[in-house]
């Protein structure tokens, strides 16, 4: 456990993070508005003309992936590099992925479809990877600032969520509105130049983060990383982006059999690679009871996300389709709906910051585990409304606004029982020197929700059952197995709270 005060302030780098994070959402979540709506825009429209299951594939196999890589990033941060200096490398990969986009479209008229799909998947490749060095390593930084037991460290991450939900907000007015409304590339550079944005600002706030973050062996004197340390970002950069392309070009040339044993192996690879790390850094028996909850809620976390990241693929392609958009004989972007999910977060985050930390003098601030059921029922509530919503679609009606609104805001609910709440979780459970590759374990539950979101339409189409109930269903059974044994998993937190 962290010898650390319980803070009475947030400290500066907190804000620093804030900012940071709020750039690369910026980036994300405008390209993630984009991404199906483009796939699935006819030919005509500078689209790719594919349809909704083919769409809904790659935006499984994507955002799988975006989640799945900071396993990698984790391990690099806390064996080689550092934090800091990782999260450098991921955000200027992240940067040359949009511009990958952005060029996939604007070079509509100059290129074959298939050329054009062909930059759209490398920038997609690049976009993975560069997220994988980012993400896991931001969120542990922000962990690093506070004790383990400290109150002020749940609110932290609760602030540090709402600077995700204002670069999304961003994100989706302005690369979603530009992209949608003006032309696919223009959304796809805006979210390019955001990301520089973020590093640029890491670069000039870098002395606030005071020690944290350094790469390891760092005398404890040094705040800001040198030229031999940027010399090093800049050949990673690049070697990553040389890499990821060479990957994906030797991959177009294999027979679909030796992809799918290539797929099974690196799968293999990373599962037997995560589980000897997490067992030759786990020590002791408080240790692994800790870890056994992180695992638990991992498992469990795959079943909200599956449900929660329908907001970019079926509930985006419900709001072009099924809602009617006309507001004062203006049709408004399809993309901006995503944007009640992050106006959601930055009304309630700060309540629940706050609401935390007066439960917790109260003595009634519930346990994480619970925490994390009360995220499952909201979620099922959420599904059973768009499943009334999906019925009135069905019989030929273009829907009220109001019924998408009230399901981001009823998922947005669930998402801060969940998500600030597990990302101070894996800071407090895990061993302090596997806090990175945890997290990215962490990251690959929602990895695997992710690509079960784009995935679940088409499977449970071959059974004839309707996805929106299925998902109701799913989160109340484990919401409900989630209380039952939350009593067992607060005894192998070891007095965690």
């Amino acid at each position: 456990m962290k010898e650390l005060p319980f803070r009475k302030h947030h400290p500066k780098g907190l804000y620093t993070l804030f900012a940071t994070e709020m750039w690369e959402r910026f980036s994300y979540y405008g390209m993630r508005a984009l991404l199906v709506l483009y796939l699935t825009a006819t030919l005509v429209k500078d689209g790719f003309g594919l349809d909704r299951e083919a769409a809904l594939e790659i935006y499984a196999i994507f955002t799988g992936l975006v989640y799945l890589t900071p396993i990698l990033g984790g391990w690099v941060s806390d064996k080689l590099l550092g934090q800091r200096k990782t999260v450098y490398i991921g955000g200027l990969v992240m940067a040359v992925g949009q511009f990958f986009l952005a060029a996939s479209s604007f070079l509509d008229h100059s290129l074959s479809p298939e050329v054009r799909l062909s930059i759209f998947h490398y920038g997609l490749g690049i976009l993975i990877i560069g997220n994988g060095f980012f993400k896991p390593n931001i969120s542990t930084v922000v962990g690093e600032f506070y004790n383990d037991n400290d109150p002020m460290k749940d609110s932290g991450f609760n602030i540090f969520y709402l600077g995700i939900n204002l670069g999304a907000i961003l994100g989706t007015f302005i690369a979603g509105g530009l992209g949608e409304s003006v032309n696919w590339g223009y959304g796809f550079l805006a979210a390019g130049f955001g990301m520089i944005l973020g590093v640029l600002w890491l670069n000039w706030r870098e002395n606030t983060l005071e020690h944290y973050g350094l790469p390891p062996n760092t005398p404890k004197d040094k705040n800001r990383l040198d030229l031999k340390d940027w010399s090093t970002i800049v050949i990673y950069s690049i070697s990553l982006i040389i890499a990821t392309l060479a990957v994906i070009y030797i991959w177009g040339f294999l027979p679909e059999m030796a992809r799918t044993a290539v797929t099974y192996i690196l799968f293999a690879a990373i599962v037997v690679g995560l589980s000897y790390t997490i067992f030759k850094g786990t020590n002791g028996a408080d240790e692994w009871s800790r870890m056994a909850v992180i695992i638990v809620l991992a498992v469990f976390n795959i079943v909200f996300w599956a449900g929660f990241e329908q907001a970019g693929g079926t509930f985006s392609l419900f709001a072009r389709d099924n809602t009617d958009r006309i507001m004062f004989g203006w049709e408004m972007p399809a993309t901006w709906f995503q944007n009640v999910n992050s106006f959601a977060i930055l009304i309630f985050a700060s309540l629940f910051s706050l609401m935390w930390i007066w439960l917790d003098k109260k003595g009634w601030n519930p346990r994480t585990p619970m925490k994390f059921a009360l995220g499952f029922f909201l979620g099922a509530i959420a599904f059973f409304v768009m499943t009334q919503a999906q019925g009135l679609a069905d019989s030929g009606i273009k829907v009220s606004p109001w019924w998408l609104v009230s399901v981001y805001v009823l998922l947005t609910l669930g998402e801060l029982m969940l998500s600030p709440i597990g990302l101070s979780m894996i800071t407090k459970l895990a061993p302090t020197k596997l806090v990175s590759v945890v997290m990215g374990l962490w990251m690959a539950s929602f990895a695997a929700g992710n690509f079960m979101a784009g995935m679940l339409e088409g499977i449970l189409k071959k059974f004839d059952y309707p996805l929106y109930p299925f998902i109701m269903w799913v989160m109340i059974i484990i919401g409900v197995i989630t209380v039952l044994i939350s009593p067992l998993l607060n005894k192998a937190m070891k007095g965690i709270h």
